[in-house]
Formats: C-alpha cells, structure tokens, sequence
C-alpha cells in the first residue's frame, strides 16, 4: 500500500512539507509507504479548456509541459492521496488549484481511493482551503479521510508547525485513519467485496 501526498506549496521545505512529513512518518509506523512530490516554483497551467483529454481517452492532459501528467500517473499507481496546499488570501494557492482542475477533468478523478485534504496557515483560512480541496475528491467518488480536528496547522516556518502540538497530533491521527482504511478497503477486496459500478448519471442543466 502506498500514499501519493502532493506538496502545493512553491517550497519544498515549508510548513505543508513538514505536515506531510509528519503524516508520513505515522503511515510509515503503520506498514504504509508514502511518497511527497512537491510541485515546486515552475509555473502550472491553469485548463485551457481545449477538451483534448476527453476527446483522445488518453486521460492525460494536452499541456505536458509541467508536473501534471507526472502525478497523474503516480495517483493512478496510488492507493490513497493526500494534498497539502499553503492559504493564499484565505484559499487554496493557484497552482495546486491548476494542477487539480487539469488532474481531475483529464483523468476524471481517481474512484475509490481514500483522500485527504491538508492545509497550512499562518493564522486563518484553512477551513476554507480544506473545504475548496476536498470538493476534488467528493465529486470523484473518493472517501474523504477525516481526523480528530480539521486537517489543519499554523506557523509561519516549518520549526512553527513542530511546535504546534494540536496540528501535529490531527496530521498523526488522519495518518492513522488513512492506514486504517486502506487496509479495510484491501481486506474486502480479498473477500469479493468490490467497490459498486455506478450507473452514470444524465447531466442536465438549469436553463431548458
């Protein structure tokens, strides 16, 4: 078993990569492997809406000049996802937003594999950046992995997120919860307990 965790920050040692440290150290005391991929200062394009990915089946994106289709095939090989994003003006960054909106529309989304949504502030916002993070999963049919507290931690350095015991606790226990049910998820794979095959729906719109 093995934790894709998506660094959204520009900075490979900040905050998010340090709460992402934390919970994979905790996946790591319970027999699961874990992998951080920071998305890094490179710029990420936000959708240009060319509908390529859809027309081609590919399930890759048309821009490839970024990380996207990268972690697009590292999610796909992932039993579980996490993303950490910084708050910018009380949301989410542009770039983990970009990346996102391109992963889940050329892809599809990723059915089935738990995910979690973290968030990084100096003080306010994280509700806000976990809830517009987890909308990603929520409509891809992947159950949201809670923890004991909204998946948040504050600091202005990573040494400020060490400090701020709550916060580390919450990245700890949802570590715990995400073992604890991918290893569920394995167990009724291997008693033909197999996730259910949904009819897809008829798209309608407001306006007849």
């Amino acid at each position: 078993m093995k934790v894709l965790m998506i660094n959204g920050s520009p900075n490979d040692s900040g905050c998010v990569r340090a709460a992402l440290g934390v919970i994979a150290d905790t996946l790591k005391e319970c027999g699961v492997d874990s992998e951080i991929v920071s998305i890094g200062k490179k710029p990420v394009s936000g959708c240009i809406a060319c509908g390529q990915c859809r027309k081609s089946g590919s399930k890759r994106c048309s821009i490839k000049n970024d990380i996207v289709n990268e972690l697009i095939e590292k999610a796909e090989r992932a039993d579980g996802i996490v993303v950490g994003s910084p708050v910018y003006y009380a949301s989410a960054n542009g770039s983990i937003v970009s990346l996102l909106d391109r992963m889940f529309y050329a892809h599809g989304g990723f059915p089935h594999k738990p995910a979690a949504a973290i968030a990084s502030a100096r003080r306010a916002g994280t509700i806000v950046t976990v809830d517009e993070l987890n909308k990603y999963f929520t409509i891809s049919q992947m159950p949201v992995v809670p923890s004991t507290y909204w998946n948040e931690v504050h600091g202005s350095c990573a040494e400020d997120v060490y400090k701020d015991g709550e916060g580390v606790a919450t990245m700890r226990n949802l570590a715990y919860n995400m073992a604890w049910l991918l290893k569920c998820i394995e167990c009724g794979k291997a008693n033909g307990i197999l996730p259910p095959d949904l009819p897809k729906p008829e798209k309608t719109n407001f306006i007849r």
